[in-house]
């Protein structure tokens, strides 16, 4: 249990037993100017670290809190600059929709689709993606239990796409929280797909600002060592140059902070994968 095919997103190999990759990026497209500060950034610290990296920002964020909160450029525009972006940095590039229709039209722009948390059982949203046949990454609902997950994995099947991943973001903890239960990612390994660990979104704080979600950015660091120490395929983040001034999700990493998150998180993984290879092939 825990091995898993590869999932392929451009260049990019998304797998368990292999070397970490990174999905990182702004949370909404604020600008085409601000995505390329942040692409740019990432180029450069992947490409000194070594890393596998898939560039991510959401054209339209329709889950905010409040009505009156920033959602983006609209479709059309908005994945227009995503692709004008990932194609002058070389990166793939991932995005997430929530509905149906905005499926096949971001397959004519993006390498990746993803599903939010919120949307996870949303059948007709999940086989409009699959039958793209671009790699899905679907984040599990705050709500789920990780085995109950292989349900929206079925639906993705149903289609003929097993270019699956899954990706771990947090559970509800009362009203306002969210707690990383490190057991969930062993869980959903078991279901055969790389396993992604969202950083940013796991420290969430739900509508805790009022018309807005806050979060806590001071445990974006041990969580992840945690997760990678548990062993994923991925760590998938969201960074600004400027947090204070983002236009969603303020607790994210400062994109100064990226490098050495990167860094610490690589040597971790050398380790984790070592030992998880050695588990596997006793029990194999």
């Amino acid at each position: 249990m825990g091995k898993s095919v590869p999932v392929k997103v451009g260049g990019v190999a998304v797998r368990n037993d292999g070397p970490l990759a990174f999905i990182a990026g702004l949370c909404s497209l604020e600008s085409e100017e601000t995505l390329r500060t942040v692409a740019a950034g990432l180029k450069d610290v992947f490409g000194r670290a070594g890393a596998p990296f898939i560039l991510k920002c959401s054209f339209d964020k329709a889950n905010r809190t409040s009505l009156k909160s920033f959602r983006g450029p609209g479709a059309r525009r908005g994945l227009s600059i995503l692709r004008k972006v990932a194609s002058e940095f070389r990166v793939p590039v991932l995005t997430d929709v929530h509905e149906p229709w905005q499926a096949e039209l971001a397959a004519e722009y993006v390498d990746a689709l993803q599903v939010p948390a919120f949307l996870c059982r949303q059948t007709d949203l999940l086989v409009a993606c699959a039958r793209t046949k671009l790699p899905v990454n679907v984040k599990k609902g705050q709500f789920l239990s990780p085995s109950e997950l292989g349900r929206a994995v079925e639906k993705i099947e149903s289609a003929g796409n097993h270019r699956i991943m899954l990706t771990e973001r947090g559970t509800f903890f009362g009203y306002g929280d969210l707690v990383v239960d490190m057991r969930s990612l062993d869980v959903m390994r078991g279901l055969g797909y790389p396993v992604v660990f969202d950083a940013t979104h796991s420290v969430q704080q739900p509508a805790s600002q009022g018309a807005s979600t806050g979060g806590d950015r001071r445990h974006v660091w041990g969580l992840s060592r945690a997760a990678v120490g548990a062993g994923v395929a991925a760590v998938f983040l969201e960074t600004h140059p400027r947090p204070e001034r983002a236009l969603s999700d303020r607790h994210c990493l400062p994109l100064g902070e990226v490098g050495r998150f990167v860094r610490q998180l690589m040597e971790i993984d050398l380790v984790a994968k070592k030992h998880i290879r050695e588990n596997w092939e006793r029990s194999a």
